[in-house]
Protein backbone atom coordinates (compact mmCIF):
# COMPACT_ATOMS: atom_id res chain seq x y z
CA UNK A 1 0.00 0.00 0.00
CA UNK A 2 1.05 3.66 -0.65
CA UNK A 3 1.72 6.03 1.99
CA UNK A 4 1.91 8.68 -0.70
CA UNK A 5 -0.19 10.32 -3.36
CA UNK A 6 2.86 10.05 -5.46
CA UNK A 7 3.65 6.42 -4.91
CA UNK A 8 -0.09 5.52 -6.39
CA UNK A 9 -0.28 3.85 -9.34
CA UNK A 10 -2.18 1.54 -11.79
CA UNK A 11 1.07 -0.14 -12.95
CA UNK A 12 0.61 -4.00 -12.90
CA UNK A 13 3.25 -6.81 -13.24
CA UNK A 14 2.81 -10.25 -13.20
CA UNK A 15 5.98 -12.60 -13.76
CA UNK A 16 7.65 -10.25 -14.98
CA UNK A 17 5.37 -8.09 -17.75
CA UNK A 18 3.53 -5.35 -17.60
CA UNK A 19 0.43 -6.42 -17.71
CA UNK A 20 -0.83 -2.57 -16.98
CA UNK A 21 1.21 -0.02 -18.08
CA UNK A 22 0.61 3.62 -16.51
CA UNK A 23 1.28 6.32 -19.01
CA UNK A 24 0.00 9.35 -17.11
CA UNK A 25 -1.87 10.61 -14.02
CA UNK A 26 -2.91 13.67 -12.76
CA UNK A 27 -3.73 13.95 -9.18
CA UNK A 28 -8.05 15.99 -8.73
CA UNK A 29 -7.60 16.32 -5.36
CA UNK A 30 -5.55 15.61 -2.45
CA UNK A 31 -6.43 15.03 1.45
CA UNK A 32 -8.35 12.01 3.36
CA UNK A 33 -9.88 11.59 0.10
CA UNK A 34 -7.73 11.47 -3.34
CA UNK A 35 -9.05 11.59 -6.80
CA UNK A 36 -6.06 11.06 -9.70
CA UNK A 37 -7.22 10.60 -12.94
CA UNK A 38 -5.24 7.92 -14.75
CA UNK A 39 -4.15 7.22 -18.71
CA UNK A 40 -2.83 3.84 -19.12
CA UNK A 41 -2.88 0.63 -21.40
CA UNK A 42 -3.52 -2.72 -20.90
CA UNK A 43 -0.81 -5.71 -22.27
CA UNK A 44 -3.08 -7.41 -25.08
CA UNK A 45 -1.37 -11.39 -24.15
CA UNK A 46 -2.57 -12.60 -27.77
CA UNK A 47 -0.88 -9.90 -29.77
CA UNK A 48 2.04 -9.50 -27.37
CA UNK A 49 1.67 -6.06 -27.30
CA UNK A 50 0.19 -2.84 -25.48
CA UNK A 51 -3.75 -2.31 -26.40
CA UNK A 52 -5.43 1.19 -27.07
CA UNK A 53 -4.87 4.12 -24.36
CA UNK A 54 -7.50 3.81 -21.53
CA UNK A 55 -8.50 6.26 -18.44
CA UNK A 56 -9.80 5.69 -15.00
CA UNK A 57 -10.86 7.80 -12.47
CA UNK A 58 -9.78 6.57 -9.01
CA UNK A 59 -10.58 7.12 -5.65
CA UNK A 60 -8.38 6.62 -2.20
CA UNK A 61 -9.11 6.86 1.30
CA UNK A 62 -6.11 7.26 3.80
CA UNK A 63 -6.52 5.12 6.84
CA UNK A 64 -3.44 4.57 9.34
CA UNK A 65 -0.93 6.24 7.15
CA UNK A 66 -1.52 4.01 4.01
CA UNK A 67 -3.78 4.92 0.82
CA UNK A 68 -6.90 2.46 0.28
CA UNK A 69 -8.37 2.01 -3.11
CA UNK A 70 -12.41 3.44 -2.26
CA UNK A 71 -13.89 3.22 -5.65
CA UNK A 72 -12.70 3.62 -9.46
CA UNK A 73 -14.52 3.93 -12.88
CA UNK A 74 -12.94 3.09 -15.84
CA UNK A 75 -13.49 5.26 -19.44
CA UNK A 76 -12.71 2.21 -21.81
CA UNK A 77 -12.06 4.39 -25.02
CA UNK A 78 -11.47 7.81 -26.61
CA UNK A 79 -14.41 8.43 -27.53
CA UNK A 80 -16.05 7.50 -24.09
CA UNK A 81 -13.69 10.35 -22.87
CA UNK A 82 -14.45 12.66 -25.83
CA UNK A 83 -18.20 12.67 -24.63
CA UNK A 84 -17.41 13.24 -21.24
CA UNK A 85 -15.28 16.37 -22.39
CA UNK A 86 -17.71 17.56 -24.44
CA UNK A 87 -20.27 17.36 -22.04
CA UNK A 88 -18.52 18.80 -19.09
CA UNK A 89 -17.61 21.52 -21.63
CA UNK A 90 -21.16 22.24 -22.16
CA UNK A 91 -22.06 22.35 -18.60
CA UNK A 92 -18.90 24.76 -17.52
CA UNK A 93 -20.16 27.12 -20.39
CA UNK A 94 -23.38 27.69 -19.06
CA UNK A 95 -23.23 27.36 -15.64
Amino acid sequence: MASTVDELTVTYSEDGVELVQELDKQILSKGAWTTILFRYRDWDRSKGEYGPEKYSIRRYQKRGGKYLPASKFNISSKAQAQQIVDTLQGWLASA
